[in-house]
């Protein structure tokens, strides 16, 4: 299989060609402001290099133009927001707990009506069909066709989600409509706010894929698209435009994945040094561990399928301040070739104290005589103390633990770490973030209670749900493998209560 994977960061945007699990060709290209741009740069200068031409089974992306269209809000749809709980859900309305600047461009409307279920699936109150049909007339007077709809306890049933969306697109034929049962879990605001989030990004996201594609096609390249996902798998083109919410942390597992393929290590801690931010996270089986907290994303609570990630403002294009010393959190980013002192700019950079040092041969280092090695010890000291606090926020246990250096600015983690027992250094480590998009699986997952099942009763149920929900993504089911089970009793539920969450994952079908 020929595989290429992107992954599109705040400074480079990255291309790989792997042939048969080997990389063949790594490239670098200056991520461009309209994303795409860089897309095909990169598309262009792997396919120029003698590996790079050929036929090419898929292309896998990974970007993060949906979680930075959230932070910087910007690109988002006004959403209609349908919620099933009447009457005991009024107290706290969709969007009660967003940032009051968020939900001024993305809140379009409340609706709230009867229904939802208890924590063992019986109905509160049945569906009120009529107040939804009415919502939509409503929503569809106001011009309203991004939709989302959640429901108390929907991911123990999911019936009333289900019913409502089915009269709200009789209503309104083009809506593009999110149910908050098919993203979050347990919780019912944190799983609505996931839905809320996903609904306002539908049209970002069918624009966004589209661009890729037409990036593809301008590439010469026919072959399927998939899109990398929170948990370091992937999903057809197809599945992404209706779920862009679980392209939110893909870069940084991008990352890990490509981290732990190409030093075979499977268990680590992966510090991904990028050119504006750094990742810090934990390897567990080969994927990234997942969070099982409550997950802030541009400062509303969110609650379901992310990494466990520690980011902060350090990089190769960190900007370095000698008086008092600090280092970060702002970058030059993609304007390192021009603001760096090594390449004619003004602004002292991360980069330059490297190449000054003589960790990189990069740009003019004459530029570099007025600092002095007091200056680089210093700033060198900084991103030490920077990146050792950050891997021991992210360690679960006591004890040294090995860890893996990736990223273009892993040049700035010194070979020695309190807490590391043993650093790695990969060929084309500085290409993770894509090697990791191209040899991604898929993947499918269940979180829900069961009742008055046994234990290994109900963790087979969920294990069927999660082959039901990967196959569908795309996964070929003869290569499924459970990577992570969790169960724990509910003992303030009636009866045999137990809330399993499976994940498995697989191999693209056909690969």
């Amino acid at each position: 299989m020929r595989r290429i994977g992107i992954d599109v960061g705040g400074t480079n945007t990255d291309a790989v060609l792997i042939d048969d699990g080997e990389v063949q060709c790594a490239v670098k290209a200056p991520t461009s402001e309209d994303v795409t741009g860089g897309i095909i740069s990169a598309l262009s200068a792997l396919r120029a290099a003698p590996a790079g031409k050929g036929k090419v089974d898929s292309v896998m992306i990974g970007t993060t133009h949906f979680v930075n269209a959230i932070v910087q809000r910007r690109s988002l749809s006004p959403v209609g927001a349908l919620r099933i709980g009447d009457p005991v859900s009024a107290s706290l309305m969709p969007f009660c707990d967003w940032p009051g600047d968020l939900a001024q461009i993305a809140k379009g409307g409340v609706w709230s009506v009867g229904g939802g279920h208890e924590y063992d699936g019986r109905p509160i109150l049945p569906l009120d069909e009529d107040a939804v049909r009415e919502a939509a007339i409503e929503m569809c007077d106001q011009g309203l066709t991004a939709i989302a709809i959640a429901s108390i306890f929907s991911p123990i049933d999911a019936d009333h989600e289900q019913r409502a969306a089915v009269i709200i697109a009789d209503e309104i034929p083009g809506a593009v409509i999110t149910l908050s049962s098919d993203l979050g879990r347990i919780g019912l605001l944190e799983r609505e706010n996931v839905a809320l989030l996903n609904a306002a990004l539908s049209s970002l996201a069918i624009q966004t894929i589209n661009a890729f594609e037409a990036a593809l096609r301008q590439g010469g390249i026919n072959a399927p698209l998939y899109i990398t996902q929170n948990d370091g798998t992937v999903v057809e083109a197809a599945t992404a435009i209706r779920f862009p919410v679980y392209s939110f942390a893909s870069g940084a597992t991008n990352s890990m994945r490509g981290a732990a393929y190409l030093s075979s290590i499977d268990d680590a801690i992966v510090v991904d040094v990028g050119g504006t931010t750094t990742d810090v996270g934990q390897l567990v089986s080969g994927f990234p561990r997942e969070s099982n907290a409550v997950v802030e994303i541009g400062g509303v609570r969110t609650l379901f399928r992310m990494p466990e990630l520690l980011s902060f403002g350090f990089g190769g294009g960190s900007h370095v301040c000698l008086d008092p010393l600090q280092v970060g959190p702002l970058s030059v980013g993609y304007q390192l070739i021009h603001d760096g002192l090594i390449f004619g700019g003004s602004q002292l950079t991360t980069t330059d104290i490297a190449v000054a040092n003589g960790l990189l041969d990069l740009g003019n280092a004459e530029l570099l005589c007025s600092i002095n090695s007091a200056t680089q010890s210093a700033v060198l000291a900084e991103c030490e103390r920077l990146i050792e606090e950050a891997i021991d926020r992210v360690k679960t246990r006591a004890g040294d633990t090995p860890l893996i250096a990736v990223g273009g600015g892993a040049f700035l983690v010194p070979d020695q770490l309190r807490g590391v027992s043993d650093l790695h250094r990969v060929v084309h480590g500085d290409c993770a973030n894509a090697v990791g998009a191209a040899i991604a699986q898929v993947s499918g997952e269940i979180d829900q209670i069961f009742r008055d099942l046994s234990r290994t009763e109900a963790i087979e149920q969920a294990t069927r749900l999660a082959t039901l929900r990967a196959v569908e993504a795309g996964a070929a089911e003869d290569t499924l493998t459970t990577i992570e089970t969790e169960d724990m009793p509910l003992s303030y539920l009636p009866g045999n209560s137990l809330r399993v969450r499976v994940r498995r994952v697989g191999d693209v079908t056909g690969s």
